[in-house]
């Protein structure tokens, strides 16, 4: 069965995506820890980020760089990156805008307004 990310990939679950190419994504997360909070997640379906073939780590990794420097860029915050690996089995990164305020694990509220908003901030 395909992970909550390939669907979202093939647009079978909508998302607010902020940056694709050919082999990634990059959308706001819907149980974001931060506002801006985003996940990075290459299009083949692989468990573990450390079982990628080395040329889809490698482009998950510069994405993950691209994208993170524009949020930066954009919200004037330090970015933090995790990979946590173990809440869906699909190879992914979390970028989050640093929040003195933010506490790991705990997620917030964000209004769908304020999604859109971010979206557009960010989109590529």
């Amino acid at each position: 069965m395909s992970s909550v990310f390939t669907r979202i990939i093939t647009g079978e679950i909508p998302c607010y995506k902020i940056y694709e190419d050919e082999n990634n994504l990059a959308f706001l997360d819907i149980n974001p820890e931060t506002v801006g909070h985003t996940l990075v997640i290459p299009k083949i379906e692989v468990d573990r980020i450390y079982d990628l073939p080395e040329e889809d780590y490698i482009s998950l990794m510069l994405t993950a760089k691209k994208v993170a420097r524009k949020m930066e860029d954009v919200l004037g915050k330090r970015v933090i990156w995790k990979v946590v690996g173990t809440d869906v089995p699909h190879a992914h990164i979390h970028l989050m805008p640093f929040d003195k305020n933010w506490q790991q694990g705990r997620i917030i509220k964000v209004s769908e307004n304020e999604m859109n908003i971010m979206r557009e901030r960010l989109r590529f």
